[in-house]
């Protein structure tokens, strides 16, 4: 889940932003000094969020150095001062943490977005050039929420290489872990409004 760039937003200190998001009942984004409020996520998107998870895990359970994280999980991306909460993430190896109480994680080698109408070209534009400053970060994946589609932005030295997947007969494989999503399964639980969509 994203921040809505439509929500009313504030502005202070990084210190007072972590001791204003701790006492916070919702979830805030905080860029460059903007403190912005997290969009509501719909039915459909907390089910691919919940799936997702539950499927990394299951891959992830046997295998030691990796864990999943959901979004109560903020990351820090310093070079892009940004602090954000993304759907999930995931951490190989020794994870590194900021100081602050909740902490923030600093080095994902995965994240995963569910997209949403009001939050999808910050996903794809600011939000994921702030993503790319983070050294660790090697793979990038968006979920659709209205169709069986999913994009997978994988590093390249310098440059991001894309490819996707589209209907529930699909299959894409995160290589950052190894792990391979049939859409099938991740859209398991997803009602979409237009039943052709699932197919397109």
């Amino acid at each position: 889940m994203s921040a809505n760039p439509n929500d009313d937003s504030m502005y202070m200190t990084e210190a007072e932003y972590l001791e204003f998001n701790r006492d916070s009942e919702i979830r805030h984004e905080y860029i460059q000094g903007e403190v912005v409020a997290m969009a509501g996520a719909s039915q459909n998107h907390n089910r691919l969020v919940a799936t997702i998870r539950f499927l990394l895990y299951g891959h992830l359970r046997n295998k030691k150095g990796c864990e999943v994280y959901g979004e109560n999980m903020r990351v820090k991306i310093k070079l892009a001062d940004l602090q954000t909460f993304p759907d999930l993430s995931v951490v190989c190896g020794d994870i590194q943490l900021t100081d602050d109480l909740p902490p923030a994680l600093l080095n994902p080698n995965l994240i995963i977005e569910v997209l949403s109408p009001s939050t999808e070209s910050y996903d794809r534009g600011k939000k994921f050039k702030a993503y790319r400053q983070l050294p660790s970060l090697q793979e990038y994946i968006l979920v659709s929420q209205d169709s069986a589609h999913i994009e997978r932005y994988v590093r390249k030295v310098d440059l991001w290489e894309l490819s996707d997947a589209t209907g529930l007969d699909a299959t894409i494989t995160l290589s950052t872990i190894d792990c391979p999503l049939a859409l099938v399964d991740v859209y398991e639980n997803v009602t979409f409004e237009d039943k052709t969509l699932a197919s397109d």
